[in-house]
């Protein structure tokens, strides 16, 4: 589990089947079979390198993130070691593994922010998007502050020391980012879903006591 909070950037190069992701030296204390959150994604150190680690990358997250071509290209993502129990948590919940990819539609430079706009490029995650809700953009901890339609496409605001300190300063129009929506809402979609199953249920059994068959087993027939 993460909290979106970036604690630094690096540089991932492929690397036979999986990735070298090279850290700067403020990343350090790394450990072998730790969690790291790269660009949103959670990987596992699998080898320890001098300039950083080798990370293995399966099949289904090569196929839900865009962690292939970053690699190919040699650039930079996000750096987040997995929570302790004793952190605070300054960002959100963020589990590290991506619902779905989402394409830059317009990167805007205000006064004191800058201003992205995304489009999620499933349109069945829109569900999860609404104003003031937690988004994790590349592993990146940031609210909703608006949508268009029905949600898949939203704004956000990225302040001076996130836009600096994280490698969404490198992003271009046009370009793929991992998106996580908030687990929060995800829970409470399965819970509500469970309660309206469950009551679908009631109702079905309940129906089935008045049947004829249920009336004659009890003499009424």
């Amino acid at each position: 589990m993460f909290t979106g909070l970036i604690q630094s950037v690096g540089k991932i190069h492929l690397q036979g089947k999986g990735v070298l992701v090279e850290v700067p030296s403020s990343f350090s204390s790394l450990i072998l079979g730790e969690s790291i959150s790269v660009n949103g994604v959670c990987l596992t150190v699998s080898s320890l390198r001098s300039e950083g680690f080798l990370a293995d990358v399966s099949e289904e997250t090569l196929k839900r993130t865009a962690l292939g071509e970053k690699a190919a290209s040699q650039a930079f993502v996000n750096l987040e070691k997995a929570l302790r129990l004793s952190d605070r948590l300054g960002g959100h919940l963020v589990s590290g593994h991506v619902d779905g990819l989402g394409q830059v539609i317009s990167i805007k430079a205000l006064p004191q922010s800058w201003l992205l706009q995304i489009k999620w490029k499933d349109p069945f995650f829109k569900k999860y998007t609404c104003k003031k809700a937690s988004i994790a953009i590349n592993g990146v901890s940031l609210t909703v502050s608006d949508i268009e339609g029905e949600g898949h496409i939203f704004s956000t605001a990225v302040i001076p020391h996130t836009w600096i300190n994280t490698s969404l300063q490198y992003l271009k129009s046009g370009e793929l980012v991992h998106l996580e929506a908030d687990l929060m809402a995800k829970y409470a979609e399965s819970l509500l879903r469970d309660t309206s199953d469950e009551l679908a249920i009631d109702s079905n059994e309940n129906n089935s006591e008045i049947s004829q068959d249920w009336l004659a087993d009890n003499g009424f027939l």
